[in-house]
């Protein structure tokens, strides 16, 4: 196992030294880190400059054109990963076999035997989905260290099956934010804290921050993170990626770590819109090449991603409606990525779509019967996910809770586990009126109450909002498809894009309108690592207290979660 944790204080010493104390103490660090990425291609080799930033598309016709493998690409990701993760904490651990699998795939290319268009490309994946290989899957919690996993997630076996090579687990907000009221997002007990890297005490949003963010900074090709109700599209909107939360059911969930069923789904987070559709492909079992770039098309399909229906012009005629409530504070709109959103906008009108105001219901309504249904599921879910496990005595919820509380200084320095115990107080009986009744609830007020209702009413194609408001729980809610489409830096230096979502299995649709906004406003930048690491959040008091004891439920929910600062994405 390559554990990234344990390798960067002697990474960190060796390659900071006296200069990188100073930085730390001075505010000087974003620039020496600036340093490190730009002089990157001396210490992984010459050719760095030659994949730096690549699509898959153009990584494959490097690769098919032998000036690339995917072991030197790999090796590259790995060095980056080496220089860059120290500050990021963006990736658990990397894979030991990552090399050996790049050569093979190198072999496979030499021989003329191509699987498709993920074909030797390094793939993240998120520390709650399972590889059944040499590293571990543990959802960034202590209690999983060690266990072992019956199979490869479903959607690592697709990847794998699409020639793609495993290159680590990327770090997320422990328990994908479901194990107590976190003031941060991004933290997990084994990954520590993951840092924006565009702006380094801004929040990299979570759970999958770590995927996000890894993908943001060039530590790998693509990276796949998984949702309950925010946890791609958040992250993304924060790190200036594109993400795509695919409707509930299109990607398996096999081999999760879940929190609900009933929401729960992985998706591709990517630098551009034409890697989120091959990525999405693959992770949904659509592999066609005709659709998805296979390596057999031609250069140019590649290069300008003109296939499975991305293309210029998408946005001509369509209606696109807009929540303006998400624009407000209530609702969590930034007046500064709200600025940025409103060129976006513009843009789309430029390309001929008509911009509406629309209304998909308030989901202040439907907060707490979510959290409900969510509390409900997990504490059946996690139970029948850990009993596949090996290795390990963790078997249900309360396990959980009692290891926390006996490894608290490790685990609990910083907040608690309340969530874990509101559901630990439910029934754990999923035919419960209390909890039919907040999923029916759920489902009525998100779709024909909601988008779909919003669909009809006013005629629209999709509906936006701006990226890091509470615009993501309709569509998490309702299971419906959602993107989010990166479209500009703030005036500060901060990421701003958009959330577009629409109703069940409208993917290629959304894909579409995204490509067409992305050529047009062309919002890639890469990160600046501007500021300064922000200090240590306070211990929490937790572990010098009496282990807790007070019984959760449901009516507790509201009251809980309105000491929170932000509604956490899941």
């Amino acid at each position: 196992m390559a554990d990234v944790t344990h390798r960067i204080s002697r990474r960190a010493f060796l390659g900071m030294t006296a200069a990188g104390g100073a930085a730390l103490s001075t505010g000087a660090l974003p620039s020496l880190v600036r340093s490190a990425a730009a002089s990157s291609a001396t210490a992984a080799g010459a050719d760095e400059q030659l994949w730096l930033e690549a699509s898959i598309p153009r990584l494959q016709k490097l690769m098919r054109s032998r000036r690339l493998t995917s072991q030197e690409l790999t090796a590259g990701y790995l060095a980056r990963i080496d220089r860059l993760n120290p500050l990021l904490h963006a990736v658990i651990e990397t894979n030991p076999d990552a090399l050996a699998i790049a050569r093979r795939r190198d072999a496979e290319r030499r021989a003329g035997h191509i699987r498709g268009p993920l074909h030797g490309i390094p793939v993240l994946v998120k520390d709650n989905i399972a590889t059944r290989d040499r590293m571990e899957t543990t959802a960034g919690s202590l209690a999983l260290v060690g266990s072992r996993v019956p199979a490869d997630a479903a959607v690592v076996a697709r990847l794998r099956a699409a020639g793609a090579v495993i290159l680590g687990k990327a770090n997320l907000s422990e328990w994908a934010n479901f194990r107590g009221f976190a003031p941060f997002n991004g933290w997990s007990a084994r990954g520590g804290f993951t840092r924006n890297p565009y702006v380094l005490d801004f929040d990299p949003c979570g759970s999958s921050s770590g995927s996000a963010v890894a993908a943001a900074a060039n530590l790998c090709s693509v990276a796949v993170g998984t949702e309950t109700d925010g946890s791609i599209t958040c992250p993304s909107g924060n790190n200036l990626i594109v993400g795509l939360k695919p409707t509930l059911g299109l990607v398996p969930p096999d081999g999760i770590i879940p929190i609900a069923h009933s929401q729960d789904t992985a998706g591709p987070m990517t630098r551009t819109v034409t890697d989120a559709a091959i990525l999405f492909a693959v992770l949904s079992g659509q592999r066609g090449s005709d659709e998805h770039g296979d390596d057999d098309h031609g250069d140019d399909d590649h290069e300008n991603g003109r296939f499975g229906g991305l293309r210029k012009g998408a946005l001509r005629g369509a209606r696109i409606g807009v929540d303006r409530r998400y624009f407000t504070a209530t609702y969590g709109g930034v007046p500064e990525i709200n600025a940025v959103v409103e060129e976006a906008l513009a843009a789309m009108e430029s390309l001929g779509a008509t911009v509406i105001d629309t209304d998909t219901g308030d989901q202040f309504l439907y907060f707490d019967a979510e959290f409900t249904v969510l509390l409900y599921e997990f504490k059946v879910q996690v139970a029948e996910y850990l009993a596949g496990l090996q290795d390990t005595s963790m078997r249900t919820l309360a396990d959980l809770i009692a290891f926390n509380q006996a490894q608290c200084g490790a685990e609990m320095k910083y907040f608690g586990q309340e969530i874990f115990e509101m559901a630990e107080a439910t029934s754990g009986d999923l035919t419960d009126a209390a909890y039919l009744d907040a999923r029916a609830l759920c489902l009525d007020l998100t779709r024909a109450g909601g988008i779909d209702g919003a669909l009809a009413r006013d005629r629209l194609d999709a509906i936006v909002a701006p990226s890091y408001s509470y615009a993501t729980s309709p569509a998490a809610v309702a299971g419906y498809p959602d993107i989010a489409v990166p479209v500009g830096l703030t005036a500060t230096g901060k990421p701003a894009g958009i959330w577009m979502y629409s109703t069940a299995r409208t993917e290629k649709r959304l894909l579409a309108f995204a490509y067409d906004l992305e050529q047009e406003m062309e919002p890639r930048t890469q990160p600046g690592y501007l500021n300064a690491v922000p200090p240590e959040p306070p211990d929490a008091g937790i572990c010098s207290a009496a282990p807790a004891t007070a019984a959760f439920g449901t009516a507790d929910v509201a009251a809980s979660s309105a000491s929170r600062p932000r509604r956490p994405a899941l």
